[in-house]
């Protein structure tokens, strides 16, 4: 055989046998190693090259002999590229079309729907970037988190069914991606949309906005996509004396805002949102479709306020309505430190925690210009589910200090107290408005929260008016407890701030230019006033309010292999001595804790260990290896 001959024999050979292992490291359970370590006499990484010898492959079987010509051996090329690959891409992020096109491929293996219905849900950067573009931006509500550097999804799926749903749950864990679940985009801090771990995609639950109200049951199912407006405009619809206890903003998402607890101004009459869930619809790392039953006490207890984005993907709740009067009562009254504000805040703190639980009053500590001078402001404004006349009375009886009259006072129906709370004008604007998914101000914002649970006294409520206008732009937010919420056990759920409470702070600065400086500062002011009210509220540990996300208190790097250690830092915050039952549920529902996000509840000490970290890992490096199986077919076999 001549040298022209022999060349092209050998050429012959390394094709038959790269084809041979290449589909080898297909066929055997999408795993790369397997197929190579069981090659008879050959290790991996196999050995240098050497002159002719005789092997064999498992994969094709028979031997093949090369003769007199030194050549390189078959496998080396291709299994020192696939090396390389396995190392240098094993920490990169993937290539946002080539998930794009893995998700278009597994779903309809995981769906009872067509692939063309599939894929009409599943938007990418580079496949529609039109329209994904703007369903990322559509539930946006914090431009912190919407600018060019912001890491983005290779993937966005608006599910609208429960088996799309189950689906991409299944192929995001097959992928070895990260799931971020939004449903109306207004948390604080973003996760719900961003993340710190290369490759994520985004599932977009929109869509699940159904809300069916039974009126004579006085219950309601409401889609975890739907808004909290969309919900109190479909309990308007059929009653005008029933509502549900849930926050002030229209357009928040219902699933997020249960998952974090949830609060409004019937706080004090009716409790927390999630003391009205009565059941829940969840997709589970498994797929399966769980309900309060079938999932048990355990999980249902910690969807309840646990945190969104921990134990699976919430379809919807059931909760029971509550009752309201026809007439309701509506006041804001301001004043100036020069009006005695401080003096007026801290009587509130002392009064209103035992008043009637009819009775909500928030107080917003602001500073403001007034004569071309900064100055503390303190404004007083009140939910009361009765009548004026009945209003004033109590005021005039246990808080005459505050001056209320009459005449301050606006009588309006339940809806209508909705609007007002949510900045409406009453006599101008219709219940529809509700129905707006986007009539709220998207700005620049930061949250923080704390709890008081003992009265700042007069000379302390200065010093803190004084601190604020030192800063400048941070305000507070004073929110009143007692009533229904010294009543239920701090462990009824995992929201564990109850008795001994006497408000909660939100800390909240505003802004609307993207100039990076700006945002420096304002972040900046939080944390210095954070810092200065260190002396004022609770302690060992520092309470705060999940739904106030707040990463300044600590996250879980991405690695996931610290996940408890760290997640016990803001856990403890968060949910006190709930923390540990979480971890739990968690470990029990979700033990290689694919549904993460940067606060979410780890499970148990040493179950993120090598097996669980090392499975994501492994999944990642297959997934990219697979991506550029047709890249080395390209270059070895012509």
């Amino acid at each position: 055989m001549d040298a022209r001959s022999m060349d092209l024999h050998a050429r012959s050979i390394r094709k038959r046998n790269t084809k041979c292992l290449l589909v080898s490291v297909l066929l055997n359970d999408n795993r790369l190693l397997h197929p190579i370590n069981k090659l008879p006499r050959f290790t991996y990484p196999p050995p240098l090259p050497t002159t002719s010898k005789t092997f064999k492959t498992t994969a094709c079987g028979g031997d093949q002999k090369v003769h007199n010509q030194p050549v390189m051996n078959p496998l080396i090329m291709p299994s020192l590229l696939l090396t390389l690959l396995f190392f240098t891409f094993s920490n990169a992020a993937l290539d946002p079309d080539s998930v794009y096109q893995s998700f278009l491929e597994c779903l309809p293996l995981n769906s009872p729907e067509s692939a063309e219905n599939l894929s009409s849900v599943v938007y990418s950067s580079t496949a529609n970037s039109s329209a994904y573009t703007a369903v990322l931006q559509d539930y946006i509500k914090n431009q912190r988190f919407n600018t060019s550097s912001t890491p983005k999804p290779s993937v966005i799926i608006t599910p609208t069914s429960e088996s799309q749903v189950q689906a991409a749950v299944l192929c995001a864990k097959k992928l070895g991606v990260q799931i971020k679940i939004r449903s109306g985009g207004h948390d604080y801090e973003g996760i719900s949309y961003v993340s710190t771990e290369p490759d994520f995609v985004i599932l977009d639950m929109f869509n699940f906005k159904t809300i069916e109200v039974n009126i004579e049951d006085e219950t309601a199912v409401v889609g975890a996509g739907a808004l909290l407006g969309e919900l109190y405009y479909r309990i308007y619809e059929k009653s005008k004396v029933h509502g549900f206890p849930a926050g002030v903003c229209p357009t928040v998402g219902v699933g997020g805002h249960l998952s974090g607890g949830g609060y409004g101004t019937m706080l004090r009459k009716y409790g927390l949102s999630v003391d009205h869930v009565t059941d829940f619809w969840m997709v589970d790392v498994n797929g399966l479709v769980l309900d309060r039953k079938s999932g048990g006490e355990d999980l249902f207890w910690a969807v309840r306020g646990g945190g969104g984005g921990s134990f699976g993907v919430i379809l919807s709740y059931t909760v029971n309505l509550v009752s309201v009067p026809e007439t309701n009562t509506v006041f804001r009254v301001m004043k100036t430190q020069a009006e005695n504000a401080s003096e007026l805040v801290s009587k509130w703190q002392t009064v209103m925690p035992n008043i009637d639980d009819d009775l909500f009053i928030r107080i917003l500590l602001q500073p403001v210009t007034v004569n071309r001078q900064k100055i503390g402001r303190a404004t007083f404004i009140a939910h009361f589910l009765g009548d004026s006349d009945r209003l004033v009375a109590l005021m005039d009886k246990n808080f005459p200090e505050l001056g209320l009259k009459k005449s301050d006072c606006i009588e309006v129906s339940w809806i209508q107290s909705v609007l007002y709370w949510a900045n409406f004008d009453v006599n101008t604007t219709a219940p529809e408005i509700l129905l707006d998914r986007h009539s709220d101000n998207v700005n620049f914002g930061k949250r923080k929260s704390d709890y008081v649970q003992t009265p700042i006294s007069p000379s302390g409520m200065t010093s803190i008016f004084n601190k604020l206008v030192e800063l400048g732009k941070l305000g507070f937010v004073f929110n009143l407890y007692g009533g229904r919420m010294y009543e239920i056990p701090a462990d009824a759920t995992p929201f564990p701030h109850r008795a001994g409470n006497l408000f909660k702070i939100q800390y909240s600065v505003n802004w609307n230019d993207g100039d990076p400086e700006l945002e420096a500062n304002y972040l900046n002011q939080s944390r210095v006033m954070y810092e200065f009210m260190t002396p004022f509220v609770s302690k060992n540990p520092r309470g705060a309010y999940l739904n106030y996300r707040d990463l300044d208190i600590g996250v879980t790097s991405a690695d996931g292999e610290n996940s408890y250690s760290e997640g016990e830092v803001y856990g403890e915050k968060y949910f006190m001595g709930n923390f540990e039952r979480l971890v739990k549920v968690k470990t029990a529902v979700d033990p290689d804790n694919f549904f993460r996000n940067e606060q979410s509840i780890p499970t148990l000490a040493g179950k993120i260990s090598a097996p669980s970290s090392s499975y994501r890992g492994e999944a990642r490096k297959t997934v990219k290896i697979q991506l550029f199986l047709p890249w080395v077919l390209k270059i070895f076999l012509g």
